[in-house]
């Protein structure tokens, strides 16, 4: 099923170019891949890797999962999936797809869950019958790139971060300490870039750009620019279901959640369509009490560190509390506790660490 464009509040193949070009021009060419930098592994007990990040959707019945499409654009599609069936995502199962349908083939943003992959298939033929010819990434959480190696396997080309690539190929143990889960080869991309100016690709009268963002929700993120739709793929450093999820075990960082953020405001329009891999569309003037709920609950555990405090103290004072009524299920279980304190967990050890 396609659902035309609602209001924000309502919302639950060959390409021609692949330029390279100053940064500054926001026109940067895909280059071979190489190693990506290494990122730290930080112990925290309360914001541990919460386990979906690797497990296939732990305890979620994918068989009463619908995929449904939105339209954005003329040929620029968002499908999501159920509400109410993944307890890692309430308001939509996994993360949201992008799909730029067209003459020369679909270009697709993210994969979803391996188990969904059929489901997306048949959204997508509903809107094009054209082959699927690349992918990118926005970042390497399963729920986003879960489904890369069925993708593959039909002949998807897949673009991403080389940082993710790493963290693909080599993730991080378990907060049990056990080995995480191997993934597929075929789910690795294949051709890689790191940061600097924009890959751009010309196909189906679009211009996109692949923005690559310095760490902020993982280490190896990735915006998605559709010029002539006027919208950005802006993955998972912003959402307005819960409390913000910055993976510093994959190299996320607060600070660069805040850098991306402020890049955002700074890159869209007053009419562009902002959109996260899960909430609801949004426009550059909703992330601006987003960072400045950041910046508040930052500046009220760093004064809590001053004064001595530990990191089940800082949890028990509750610091998101002015700001819970706002955040729908803010106060939802997330990994240890709750999304407000695997939120407030990450920031203590991040201050507290001098990051």
């Amino acid at each position: 099923m396609i659902r035309e464009p609602k209001s924000k509040s309502e919302i639950p193949t060959k390409y021609n170019v692949l330029e390279k070009v100053p940064p500054d021009q926001l026109k940067k060419g895909a280059r071979p891949m190489k190693s990506a930098r290494q990122f730290p592994l930080m112990a925290l007990a309360a914001v541990a890797l919460s386990a979906s990040a690797w497990a296939q959707g732990p305890g979620t019945d994918f068989s009463k999962i619908d995929i449904t499409a939105e339209k954005i654009a003329p040929n620029l599609y968002m499908l999501s999936g159920s509400a109410g069936l993944d307890p890692g995502h309430q308001d939509a199962a996994g993360g949201r797809i992008g799909v730029l349908a067209g003459p020369d083939g679909i270009f697709m943003v993210d994969a979803q869950y391996a188990q969904l992959t059929d489901k997306v298939l048949a959204a997508i033929k509903q809107i094009s019958p054209a082959p699927i010819r690349f992918m990118a990434n926005t970042h390497l959480h399963v729920d986003h790139t879960g489904g890369n190696a069925n993708f593959a396997k039909m002949g998807v080309t897949i673009f991403a971060r080389e940082e993710l690539r790493e963290e693909l190929a080599r993730p991080p143990a378990s907060a049990n300490g056990n080995p995480a889960p191997a993934r597929d080869p075929a789910s690795l991309p294949v051709v890689t870039y790191g940061l600097g100016g924009p890959v751009k690709f010309h196909m189906n009268g679009e211009i996109v750009d692949l923005i690559p963002v310095r760490a902020a929700h993982t280490g190896g993120d990735t915006m998605i620019r559709f010029e002539n739709a006027n919208a950005i793929m802006i993955g998972d450093f912003y959402r307005n279901y819960g409390y913000p999820y910055i993976d510093t075990n994959n190299g996320g960082s607060l600070k660069g959640a805040l850098e991306a953020l402020d890049a955002t405001m700074k890159l869209a329009g007053p009419d562009t369509k902002l959109i996260p891999g899960h909430g609801t569309i949004i426009n550059r003037t909703d992330l601006i009490p987003y960072r400045d709920m950041i910046l508040a609950v930052q500046v009220k555990v760093q004064q809590m560190i001053e004064q001595g405090k530990t990191q089940q103290e800082v949890l028990a004072a509750k610091v998101t509390a002015p700001f819970d009524a706002k955040v729908p299920g803010g106060l939802l279980p997330a990994g240890a506790g709750t999304s407000a304190d695997r939120f407030v967990g990450m920031v203590y050890s991040e201050l507290k660490g001098g990051k």
